[in-house]
């Protein structure tokens, strides 16, 4: 059975192998991988053509319905006390009949009270949350992209470093060894490097395994493992201050955006209920032919028109519970928005005090790496003329192995704060990174079916959008 460890290493000999014949891959590359591999931006982009949908639903009430019916029926009816006498009984008279009919029903709404427009008004707004929504679905999916970027790099860096030290004290032990066999240590200092060993590699089988999770990230991420990743790049532009990040976030964030729509789609729903206790105003218009082969029946021709109109007098209290509810969800609505708005706010705080602990660590680990190395070096060096222990080498050694993963660690962090801060703004997308690739139209989709074109000619243009998307 191959174990994870022949895993690693043969995907780490391919890819020495083809590295120098292939381009390193940059973050932005990941981003557009992932932006262009991404399931939940494909669920999403559906989701908001769904929501275009509703739009053209609400504006077919508006135009007129024409509808055909087609009858057959046949008939076959007995009369016993019509028949004719068989000896001391009757059998009864048998009639047959076929009849058929053609209608055609043309109906339109003249005047409805607000209803239709209404609902044509939220599917609108609806549509704009949606986009919203998509908007902060793209930077969620950018943002895993940064983190597995980021964590992919760090655990190679920290298996690197987890190697170096296992070879460091591995030239320990052999040294340890050697002034064991002309006398100059115990045998203590022989297993005290001996264990250290151990304990270096059983270290650097978790820093391999934790690169192993952090590529299984990154294709979940991107669609594909990670080739040949370059160093991260400048970091993007963050506000001057926590308050003008907020200020930013209220303005611009796709989920503040979202809730805005949201209160007005609850808003109209509130309408909508009102205009439900109103009338209706309809008119008709009937065309048919009805054909029928009994002696009973006639033949004839008809067209009729009418207008009707409807109004809800007595619903078992029906339409005022309808009304109360709007009104209960649009305060629940509006609550939501005024939650959304402390939400931003706390995330940008959490970002913001992320990024000073992370350049605090990265300072304080700056300092201690340089006290690090030179304790290493001057115990190292005292070791040699015996006035030093090998464990007090270890764990020097070891002080500086942490040093200098505290200072990775904390540069990791730091840049996966910055990127998050961004997010929080709203601002972390293809088009605001100029990423240069291009973006779903969220527009085209909804243009096409915004006035309920029929599957017709009328339909050429959404067929069109189809095909550009790969949907048909």
């Amino acid at each position: 059975m191959i174990g994870w460890k022949q895993v690693l290493a043969a995907t780490t000999a391919a890819f020495v192998w083809v590295a120098p014949q292939a381009q390193a891959e940059t973050l932005a590359d990941a981003m557009i991988a992932a932006y262009r591999n991404s399931n939940l931006l494909d669920q999403n982009r559906a989701l908001l053509r769904a929501a275009d949908e509703d739009v053209a639903t609400a504006v077919s009430a508006l135009k007129p319905v024409l509808e055909f019916t087609a009858r057959f029926r046949r008939n076959r009816q007995f009369n016993e006390n019509a028949g004719q006498f068989s000896g001391f009984s009757r059998i009864p008279s048998e009639d047959h009949s076929t009849s058929y009919s053609f209608e055609y029903v043309w109906q339109i709404i003249l005047m409805d009270f607000g209803r239709t427009d209404g609902r044509i008004a939220a599917a609108k707004e609806a549509v704009l949350a949606t986009r919203a929504g998509l908007v902060s679905v793209e930077q969620d999916v950018l943002l895993a992209t940064v983190n597995a970027y980021v964590d992919v790099r760090l655990a190679q860096e920290i298996v690197d470093l987890r190697s170096n030290n296992t070879r460091v004290i591995g030239q320990e032990l052999r040294a340890s060894q050697d002034r064991f066999d002309v006398g100059e240590v115990t045998r203590t200092d022989v297993a005290v490097a001996e264990s250290r060993l151990a304990q270096a590699r059983a270290a650097l089988a978790v820093a391999e395994g934790d690169l192993l999770v952090a590529r299984e990230a990154y294709k979940a991420a991107t669609g594909a493992y990670p080739g040949n990743l370059r160093a991260l790049p400048k970091l993007p532009r963050l506000a001057d201050s926590l308050e003008a990040a907020q200020s930013v976030a209220r303005r611009n964030h796709p989920e503040m955006i979202r809730a805005q729509h949201l209160v007005k789609v609850r808003d109209l729903a509130v309408e909508i209920a009102e205009a439900e206790m109103k009338p209706t105003i309809s008119m008709d218009l009937t065309a048919g032919v009805y054909e029928g082969t009994s002696s009973a029946a006639s033949d004839f021709n008809q067209l009729s028109t009418g207008i009707t109109f409807n109004a809800p007098i007595y619903t078992g209290g029906r339409l005022s519970a309808l009304y109360r509810r709007a009104l209960a969800e649009a305060e629940a609505q509006r609550a939501q928005l005024h939650q959304t708005r402390v939400q931003l706010d706390q995330n940008l705080g959490n970002a913001w005090a992320r990024l000073a602990v992370a350049d605090a660590q990265i300072s304080a680990s700056a300092r201690q790496i340089e006290a690090a190395q030179i304790a290493f070096d001057g115990l190292r060096e005292e070791a040699k003329l015996g006035a030093r222990t090998t464990l007090e080498v270890l764990d020097a050694e070891q002080e500086l192995l942490d040093a200098r993963a505290s200072r990775i660690q904390a540069e990791a962090l730091r840049y996966k704060a910055v990127y998050t801060a961004l997010a929080a703004t709203g601002r972390l997308t293809v088009a605001d990174l100029n990423l240069g690739i291009p973006t779903y139209d969220v527009t085209s989709y909804y243009n096409a079916v915004k006035d309920a074109p029929a599957t017709s000619y009328q339909g050429e243009a959404l067929d069109r959008v189809l095909r550009s998307i790969g949907k048909e």
